[in-house]
């Protein structure tokens, strides 16, 4: 059986933390930037974790 290959569009999206778990961008911040406050655009510079229903999913697709 061959290896796995790693989703590249998934292994762009997620880092994997020194705990195991998946680091994510939050979204809306691409465009449409000006009709939303400075306020909701500095929070949304942040990261977030995936969540624990999903994370076994995206582990798969990156190889880990």
């Amino acid at each position: 059986m061959p290896k796995m290959k790693t989703k590249k569009a998934v292994a762009a999206r997620f880092r994997l933390t020194g705990t195991g778990k998946l680091k994510r961008q939050l979204p809306g911040r691409r465009h449409i930037l000006t009709k939303k406050t400075p306020k909701r655009k500095r929070q949304l510079r942040g990261t977030a974790l995936v969540s624990d229903g999903q994370l076994k999913m995206y582990k798969r697709l990156m190889g880990v």
